[in-house]
């Protein structure tokens, strides 16, 4: 039993000696690391998974960039501003003829089909005698405005490029709170740049920003310059075109506005079609539905809008709306505020009879009401 002992120990002896060795000497053979010159101990080295070139690492939304990065373009304007008193002759006999000013503005687009359509905001280009569109890969020409809608300040642009990078669309009506998203854009003309945040409401109204608003609002950074951008999924799809932020300071402060693709593809389709948008109008002054209001008018339900005025001679009064009734439906679409009725009247065909469903006192009425074309808005006087 001794000699087995012994026999134990030596080998015991003989194995540690053999690790001390292996240790000092070929510590790699242990994967403890490399011996570093100069010191007593090792160091430890880990090395992070290879990523092949042209993947992305997890949790990167790199695959999205890369999908929709391309189709985002720069956009430079310029505008030639007179001296307001040069036509005053007795102005220019004391003070000579003023030199012309030339304005510079910027904006980002988005490229929409491989004919080089491109959409952007309107007051990116409203104005402007010069547009310059840049793309990703540092082309560069100028842009012929095809149509513009100051409602939804959208435009399209058009370029004659080849081999045009396009944008794909995504569904904004699938969009949730909390969803992920991309804004990309040229914010304060440093090139393009990508920011990533959430989408943070939906259906953002009474903002006073446009007649029709129904925003996407997401706290992505968007600064100016990003206007007329795209506000992306993480997949790389088109859910917006960022218009607008709430700032103090003039930059970010978490809080953009984007309008949803939904709107931006059927502007963008009117105008390529038409010239211009052609929306649905019946002629009626609408306010929300207070319970005040309700009461008044001795109205039981409480979701609708109010009629609280209507044209003489509009497609309204001829279908017999009245003053107090309540919109509730439009083609069987539920109506719940004014921006919500201005929307689905603004989607009817100019011609084509249209079912609404209204309440007069306590009872439900269903009136067929043929859209006229809703006219275009005033421009005011340049001062």
């Amino acid at each position: 039993m001794r000699r087995l002992w012994l026999l134990f120990a030596q080998v015991v002896t003989v194995l540690l000696a053999a690790y001390f060795v292996v240790a000092t000497l070929k510590p790699q053979w242990l994967g403890r690391g490399v011996a570093m010159p100069g010191t007593t101990g090792t160091v430890s080295i880990v090395e992070a998974p290879s990523v092949a070139p042209g993947t992305s690492a997890p949790g990167s939304l790199s695959g999205a960039v890369r999908k929709a990065a391309p189709a985002v373009v720069s956009i430079n304007t310029s505008t030639t501003a007179r001296a307001p008193r040069n036509n005053d002759p007795w102005f220019r006999f004391f003070f000579g003829d003023q030199a012309e000013q030339q304005q510079s503005g910027l904006g980002s687009g988005v490229i929409m089909s491989p004919e080089g359509y491109v959409l952007t905001n309107n007051h990116v280009v409203e104005g402007a005698d010069a547009i310059e569109v840049v793309l990703q890969d540092a082309r560069r020409t100028t842009a012929k405005v095809i149509g513009t809608d100051p409602e939804s300040d959208l435009a399209v642009l058009k370029i004659n490029l080849d081999k045009l990078p396009v944008m794909s669309l995504g569904n904004s009506d699938a969009l949730q709170v909390g969803d992920q998203v991309l804004a990309i854009g040229n914010p304060f003309g440093v090139g393009q740049t990508v920011t990533s945040g959430i989408v943070s409401a939906l259906g953002r109204n009474q903002l006073g920003i446009n007649t029709f608003e129904n925003f996407i609002q997401t706290d992505a950074a968007i600064n100016p310059g990003n206007s007329g951008g795209a506000l992306t999924d993480i997949s790389g799809n088109l859910m917006g075109i960022n218009t607008a932020i709430y700032s103090r300071s003039g930059g970010s402060m978490g809080i953009g506005f984007a309008i949803p693709v939904s709107t931006a593809k059927q502007v963008l389709e009117s105008i390529v079609k038409d010239g211009q948008v052609v929306r649905g109008w019946i002629g009626v002054e609408p306010n929300e539905l207070t319970p005040e209001l309700a009461q008044t008018f001795g109205i039981s339900r409480a979701q609708g809008v109010i009629v609280t005025g209507v044209l003489n001679t509009g497609p309204a009064a001829s279908a017999g709306i009245r003053p107090g009734d309540v919109i509730t439906q439009v083609q069987g679409q539920p109506v719940r505020t004014v921006s919500e009725l201005l929307t689905r009247i603004a989607a009817l065909t100019p011609g084509q009879a249209a079912p609404f469903e209204v309440q007069r006192r306590g009872e439900q009425v269903e009136l067929q009401v043929v859209p006229a074309q809703r006219p275009r808005p005033q421009r005011m006087p340049q001062r």
